[in-house]
């Protein structure tokens, strides 16, 4: 059954609610993209169902940034990426990022998350995985106890990722 998760940035000029079936915080990118958006450790996410993404005020404070992974002589972009991250334009606070490949699913920026609050129950057998290792620099830390990957990881999101490894889903 899906938890209603309600978000907003940081000034509080966009507001939005999404559903999902997996509302704990489970994996920290921390690809170039993500440590330069999100800060120096990358960003935590969350998976939502895209269908229920519900935008209640500030759709006109929303911007979307596609990435570039990389960039020539002159510091042009050479090559896009494949997440659009959407933002506040007032505050610049991230909101969540979307891949079209995955188009069922959203990926909420936890620090965006005002409710529900408390989230629910971590169990002991759900470990946070990093991601994207592959792109981030030696000196940049890998959280104590979690799964490193260079790349995304196992499957193809949360779900795949929980079922796989046995963590928490209901």
């Amino acid at each position: 059954m899906p938890v209603l998760l309600e978000g907003s940035c940081h000034c509080k000029a966009v507001k939005y609610t999404v559903e999902s079936n997996t509302p704990v915080p489970y994996q920290m990118c921390q690809c170039s993209i993500c440590r330069k958006t999100g800060g120096y450790m990358g960003s935590i996410n969350i998976m939502g169902n895209t269908k229920t993404l519900n935008i209640i005020r500030g759709k006109e404070k929303i911007k979307m940034y596609h990435a570039a992974v990389s960039f020539d002589e002159n510091d042009k972009p050479k090559e896009m990426g494949n997440s659009k991250r959407i933002f506040c334009t007032e505050c610049s606070s991230m909101l969540w990022n979307y891949h079209d490949e995955w188009p069922d699913w959203i990926y909420p920026f936890a620090s965006s998350i005002d409710s529900p609050n408390p989230l629910p129950p971590i169990p002991s057998s759900t470990t946070l995985i990093t991601v994207k290792r592959d792109s981030c620099p030696d000196y940049v830390p890998v959280p104590e106890g979690a799964k490193s990957y260079d790349g995304y990881g196992p499957g193809k999101g949360i779900e795949d990722w929980h079922k796989q490894y046995g963590a928490w889903v209901e």
